[in-house]
């Protein structure tokens, strides 16, 4: 009896050993991927690919590990890199420079704030038109393409993009979301050309938007609009994201985004920013950012 509980003991002990091998094993690739420069990782395709000529691997098991490193890549890898770059700054943290760059990594993870429920969303919708309409799936998977290559660079970006940058990422977003939704989507964007040069947070307001369909319209069956309007007011550029749906519960807290914009707006500005969230007297809800207003000279040739 005493053997037979030894030996359950091993083999348990075994179990749980090698658990946390795979575990270990598996965020050291996940750590590899988010870090590794893109060129490398085409080229370990490559590899992967050129293998499938002999017996070591099979061309289903490299075309999968292609979608599954790409896959990570997108969807996770600029997150991941950041909270490793906040980590390591953390560590060595103590002197003025080092206290720098620990901002900037943690503005870093703050931003990589792809929500990848949209994205896949957006590619279950393309497979369904691609048999029903296929001119709309060419369309959607356009949109995708020009959100995509908007978003990747403002996530990596240490800096501030311009008003105009977030609107074209806006613009491409709500293309796609429209899509999907339908009559129960209008949009409404008034942004005075003088003010696209200003600078503006990478992705502030696209988590503005966001927060608006998810929590306001699409819990409403008619569904409803979303206006976004700039304006400025002296030293100060406003935006403001406003919807007709639902409301906002002020019981409900900020969550994650919101939480997000109020950090960074802090992190960049200081007292001089901030993120208001009211309920208009028509109804719905009004999201609001205010940041020193800076017109970007160099915007005209950015663009």
């Amino acid at each position: 009896m005493k053997t037979a509980t030894t030996g359950a003991r091993g083999a348990l002990g075994f179990v749980r050993e090698l658990g946390e091998t795979a575990s270990s094993l598996w965020w050291q690739f996940f750590d590899w991927l988010a870090q590794v420069p893109m060129r490398q990782l085409v080229i370990t395709w490559v590899l992967a690919l050129l293998l499938t000529a002999t017996p070591a691997i099979h061309p289903e098991q490299a075309v999968a590990f292609i979608f599954i490193s790409l896959g990570l890549k997108v969807l996770a890898g600029g997150k991941r890199k950041a909270e490793i770059e906040a980590r390591r700054a953390s560590q060595q943290a103590g002197t003025e420079e080092l206290e720098r760059r620990l901002v900037e990594a943690q503005m870093a993870a703050l931003q990589a704030q792809v929500e990848p429920h949209f994205l896949f969303n957006t590619l279950a919708l393309i497979g369904q038109l691609i048999e029903t309409d296929p001119p709309q799936a060419a369309q959607i998977h356009q949109h995708l393409i020009d959100y995509l290559r908007s978003t990747l660079p403002q996530m990596r970006s240490r800096g501030n993009g311009t008003l105009a940058r977030q609107i074209t990422l806006s613009r491409s977003y709500l293309a796609i979301m429209q899509a999907r939704m339908k009559t129960r989507l209008a949009v409404s964007i008034d942004v005075p050309p003088e003010l696209e040069s200003a600078t503006f947070p990478p992705m502030m307001l696209q988590i503005l938007i966001e927060n608006a369909i998810k929590h306001g319209l699409e819990p409403k069956i008619e569904g409803g609009r979303i206006d976004i309007r700039a304006a400025s007011a002296g030293t100060m550029l406003q935006v403001d994201v406003q919807d007709d749906g639902v409301g906002f519960s002020r019981y409900a807290g900020d969550g994650i985004g919101l939480a997000n914009v109020r950090e960074r707006l802090k992190l960049v500005y200081g007292t001089r920013a901030g993120l208001q969230i009211e309920t208009p007297a028509e109804g719905g809800c009004r999201a609001t950012i205010r940041v020193p207003f800076a017109p970007d000279i160099f915007a005209e040739h950015a663009r």
